[in-house]
This record gives C-alpha cells, sequence and structure tokens, in this order.
C-alpha cells in the first residue's frame, strides 16, 4: 500500500491511503481520459515521508531531472523512485516492493512484480518553498536528480514569464493540459453511490482545464468535470504533475479546494524567475 498526496488549501493536511481512504493534498485526474502514450515523460514517483509510502507525479525535464512539488520531495526520507508506464496497475496490488526499512526509504532502484524497472534518484527542494504559509512566495517546487539518464525526449520548460502573455479577459477560454497519476472521482463499485477519489485503477490520465485567476505565483483553473469549456482537472496523487500550455510545461500540480475534486485547481507556476533561476542549477533551462 502507499498514499497519494494532496494539499488542500486553507485546511489541514491529511493522507490517503492508496487502497482504502483518500487524504487532502495533491490530486488525480477527475474526468479526462485515459493518457495512453500522450506525456510519455510523465512519470508516477513513490518516496517515503514520516514511515509511510506515498505517490506524486514528475516529469522529465532534463535527462537525470524530474520537475514536481515541492510538497513531494520536502522531508523526503531515502531516495525517490520512479516509472514511467502510462498503466501501473489496473487494481490492487500494484507489485511495487516496499522498503526494507520504512525509516530509511528506498536506497536503490527496484523492480515490480511485472520486471518494471523504478529508477532512483535524491529529492531536492526548492530553498524558498513556503509550506504553503506564503502565497506570494509559494514556490511549492522540487526535482528528482535521478542515478540513470532516461532515453526519452524531456518535456519542454516553458520560457520565462511565458504565462504573463494570456491577457486576463482571455483566460477563463483559455485550456490548460493537466496530467497525472491521481485518483479519479466517480461513483464506487458497492456502498453508498457518492463521487469518491478512488484508487485503481492506477494509470496516467489527461484531462483540459480552462483558466480561473492568474498571480504572479500561481494558475487557478477550472477543473470540474462538469464545466462544458474543459473536461477535468486534478485530484489526489497528481500533486507535482505538469501543466502544458501550446506544447510548454507551465505549472506543477500544487493544491485544490475540495475533498472530492471538483472545483479549483492551485497549480504552481514554473515560468517565473524564481522557479527557473533554481532550476538552471540542475542544467535546466526554459526553451526559447
Amino acid at each position: 500500500m502507499f498514499r497519494s498526496v494532496r494539499r488542500m488549501i486553507l485546511a489541514v493536511t491529511a493522507v490517503l491511503g492508496l487502497v482504502t481512504v483518500p487524504a487532502l493534498t495533491a490530486t488525480a485526474i477527475t474526468g479526462g481520459e485515459a493518457d495512453g502514450n500522450g506525456h510519455p515523460n510523465v512519470g508516477v514517483i513513490l518516496f517515503y515521508q514520516d514511515g509511510g509510502r506515498y505517490r506524486c507525479t514528475a516529469t522529465l525535464v532534463a535527462p537525470t531531472i524530474l520537475l514536481t512539488a515541492a510538497h513531494c520531495t520536502a522531508g523526503t526520507s531515502g531516495k525517490t523512485i520512479v516509472n514511467f508506464d502510462p498503466v501501473i496497475a489496473e487494481e490492487a496490488p500494484t507489485g511495487v516492493p516496499p522498503a526494507a526499512d520504512p525509516a530509511a526509504g528506498y536506497t536503490r532502484s527496484v523492480t515490480d512484480a511485472k520486471g518494471r524497472t523504478w529508477f532512483a534518484g535524491m529529492a531536492e527542494t526548492h530553498p524558498g518553498y513556503s509550506d504553503f504559509t506564503d502565497l506570494k512566495n509559494w514556490n511549492d517546487v522540487g526535482v528528482i536528480v535521478l542515478e540513470k539518464p532516461q532515453d526519452m525526449t524531456p518535456a519542454k520548460l516553458a520560457p520565462t514569464n511565458y504565462l504573463d502573455r494570456v491577457q486576463r479577459r482571455e483566460l477563463a477560454h483559455t485550456l490548460f493540459t493537466i496530467v497525472g497519476y491521481g485518483t479519479e472521482v466517480r461513483k464506487p463499485e458497492s456502498g453508498p453511490q457518492k463521487p469518491t477519489p478512488e484508487s485503481y485503477p492506477l494509470i496516467r490520465r489527461v484531462a483540459e482545464a480552462p483558466g480561473q485567476k492568474l498571480t504572479p505565483q500561481i494558475l487557478q483553473v477550472n477543473g470540474n468535470p462538469n464545466d462544458v469549456r474543459g473536461t477535468g482537472g486534478s485530484c489526489f496523487g497528481d500533486s507535482g504533475g505538469p501543466t502544458f500550455k501550446d506544447g510548454y510545461q507551465v505549472t506543477v500540480t500544487s493544491y485544490g479546494y475540495t475533498a472530492n475534486c471538483r472545483y479549483l485547481d492551485g497549480l504552481q507556476r514554473v515560468d517565473i524567475p524564481v522557479v527557473q533561476d533554481w532550476l538552471a542549477s540542475f542544467g535546466v533551462t526554459p526553451a526559447g
């Protein structure tokens, strides 16, 4: 078992048992559709914090660098592992072996029950990460420095201040592409028929969400799948996953507002200088 992470703004952080009950910290795609091979450089990461195993989403932005959220890297024990298969598991269990010592976390790459390699790396957190305490200096950005280069084309980091090109009057009519391995909100097969975040299938999903608000640090989008302008948004487990516009990665998923993932999504901008200057120290530079 492992837990997915999702932050719910202005609320106490909670966790979600992947096989049992969900938590309030980063998200998974609500609505949308299976991504298939649409975004092969987006992977699912597993890591240990405080003795528990968690999952987030991350994007390969250089051969050895994964871009994700700071709340998926801060306080990590040992190493983080990643796999880019679009379908991890249709149902429980995932077949990914746990760390020998949860307190120490992963110490190396591992092979799961299906023979897939999960590549290991060390987590690094943006030094200005505010841990959800300062909206003007949110900086919810982290990276995983992989031990082995990945043989695939990295995502393109957006040019500096790219989102500022979107006019305020056009934001609500602009669609952003969200990708992640989060939970899917649907009615369970048994029990109360209230739409609930479901942990399986654990697959990479994609959704289109219209813009709602843009600040110097955050892009908010409307992730409600009932909004006819888009197809859905993020949910538990999508934390750290990318949002794309015009083929560029412009954000990582940071937080949500509700436990059923049917409202606004908060996305940390990665096109701003405070983020891009830090990423440059890992050899990651914006496109163009």
